[in-house]
């Protein structure tokens, strides 16, 4: 009778590890979290990579919680610009945080 009660409470606790784990917390992304992050930092490289202007190749692309980071060096202000008008353009992106720098 014991034995099955201690299973019990161990199935339980293994459950709700499991579910703790799975949680987002404010510098965590939950797993569902992160793997729709993924899609949207995917989708913004795609975007920058099929640009015509075909300078947008090598930005750096983060994504948190559906915020968009932007980041590394571009040849001109139109560039960055245009980089982060390509990333507001893919859905589920909430904002663009443009952190490129123009070379000088």
């Amino acid at each position: 009778m014991k034995v099955k009660n201690v299973l019990k409470m161990m199935l339980v606790a293994t459950v709700l590890a499991t579910v703790a784990a799975c949680t987002s917390s404010p510098t965590r992304e939950s797993t569902g979290e992160y793997v729709d992050n993924t899609v949207i930092t995917t989708k913004v490289k795609s975007a920058l990579a099929q640009d015509s202007l075909g300078t947008l190749v090598d930005v750096e692309v983060a994504t948190f919680r559906d915020v968009v980071q932007l980041s590394g060096f571009v040849d001109s202000e139109e560039d960055k610009m245009r980089a982060e008008e390509l990333a507001s353009a893919v859905e589920g992106v909430e904002s663009v945080d443009n952190s490129l720098i123009v070379k000088q």
